[in-house]
């Protein structure tokens, strides 16, 4: 996610961090590598225009040019204007007064609207306590209707399917009747989508949007088209009258153009982000958030809420203590493999590190199911004592586990090293965060 982007950008900054005194060439020629760079991330020419334009104006005051840290002057009105770029605030879906809140979903075939919707009625149901009803109104793509029960039952999500021959716009309105009747809080409703817009397409979501009044018409686009979602959302907004976006397959987009262009050109705010296949991946967008990560300052925020909603604080304080008396044994890592799993992929995780962006691509550090399967084989081959006292497993007992959990010895001697490593490494960064506050310690425990 933006890592090309945020490689140049980290870049362009190192050489103004640390400088005493810049002069207006100096600014100019650090906006130029960053035009460059926004630009070549597919970023809207008029965006990145006006853009560079604001940090410009702002950058050659007097106060930042005599400031005693111009560079990180400079860098954070970069950081304030990207917020701004994103849309300052994070924007929530609006909760009618008067169940049910209605909400239309649009977009083109291959968007990921139908998973996109299965999922935001989960996060609702979850962060916002509402209980959805998710509507099947894609009667034309092949098995449309059977994706959504499917992934309606996968969810413990009810899912509203009409009539065989029932117009999609019949199908709605009996859905929203049904929710008012069932005490449900929420329609979520799947539209059909085309290869491109047309005027039969447009039509028939037009109709829909007549006859429930919708109070969110949400537009789900792929982030890898890059200028090509901008330009679609802008024909949908002139259409519906949109009143938030949903961009997909964020996590696959490494330049960022569409997520970087769509609330300049739109004038609709980003609401979520879609940033995995999990049905948990749909993630609510913070610009604050997503600057940091673009600037490379990490994003601690979202990297804490995701482990509390994965790790169980209690088994977690217990965890710490025996870390910082070097107690840490199999059990408690075989543990934390399996909440980390759960957060997702190891290399989003990192980059939400602050520095973390910096060590380049972090595709390498992608969560390997394979290696953790082999961790996993090993450590289920230890006997419950082994596990609570690793260093009890002598050379007789690494050939068992070797055996036992169909590994070479040399792959278990290397899995024995680099426990003993990391547990040595995570009580000295306990202690250190002993002596520096709690928090620290509880962070490396995390």
């Amino acid at each position: 996610m933006f890592q090309g982007l945020s490689e140049k950008l980290i870049g362009v900054f190192e050489k103004i961090r640390g400088v005493g005194k810049l002069t207006e060439k100096d600014v100019d020629t650090a906006l130029n590598e960053v035009k460059m760079a926004l630009l070549e991330a597919d970023v809207n020419f008029k965006v990145v225009k006006n853009f560079i334009k604001r940090i410009k104006e702002r950058a050659l005051g007097a106060e930042i040019l005599k400031s005693l840290t111009p560079g990180q002057q400079v860098i954070k009105i970069v950081h304030e204007e990207l917020v701004v770029l994103l849309g300052s605030e994070r924007s929530k879906i609006n909760i009618a007064p008067k169940k049910p809140t209605i909400i239309l979903m649009a977009g083109l075939q291959g968007s990921g609207k139908t998973t996109t919707s299965a999922k935001l009625a989960l996060n609702l149901r979850k962060e916002e306590k509402k209980k959805p009803l998710l509507v099947a109104c894609d009667i034309y793509r092949p098995a449309a209707v059977k994706q959504l029960q499917v992934l309606g039952d996968q969810l413990g999500v009810e899912v509203f399917v009409g009539k065989e021959g029932e117009k999609p716009s019949l199908i709605a309105k009996n859905a929203v009747d049904y929710a008012r009747s069932n005490n449900l809080d929420v329609v979520i409703i799947d539209t059909a989508g085309r290869l491109h817009i047309d005027e039969d397409m447009m039509g028939e979501v037009k109709e829909i949007k007549t006859v429930v009044e919708p109070h969110e018409i949400l537009l789900v686009v792929d982030a890898m088209t890059g200028q090509d979602a901008v330009n679609m959302a802008t024909a949908f907004n002139q259409m519906l009258e949109l009143t938030g976006i949903i961009l997909t397959k964020l996590d696959g987009d490494a330049r960022g153009g569409a997520a970087l262009s769509i609330r300049e050109v739109t004038g609709k705010p980003v609401k979520f982000v879609g940033v995995g296949e999990k049905s948990s991946s749909l993630e609510p967008f913070y610009p604050d958030r997503m600057a940091q990560r673009i600037l490379g300052m990490g994003d601690v925020l979202s990297l804490i809420e995701k482990a509390q909603e994965n790790f169980d604080e209690a088994k977690m304080k217990e965890i710490e203590k025996r870390l910082l008396e070097a107690e840490f044994n199999f059990n408690d890592f075989l543990y934390q493999l399996n909440q980390i799993k759960k957060m997702g992929p190891l290399d989003q995780l990192l980059g939400m590190i602050p520095g973390f962006s910096q060590l380049g691509d972090l595709s390498s550090f992608s969560y390997d199911d394979k290696r953790f399967k082999r961790f996993e084989a090993i450590i289920l081959s230890m006997t419950e004592k082994e596990r609570n006292h690793p260093d009890m497993i002598d050379s007789s007992r690494r050939k068992r586990i070797a055996v036992g959990s169909g590994n070479d010895i040399n792959e278990v001697n290397m899995f024995f090293k680099q426990f003993t490593q990391m547990r040595k490494m995570m009580k000295q960064l306990g202690n250190f965060g002993k002596r520096r506050g709690g928090r620290f310690s509880r962070m490396f425990g995390m």
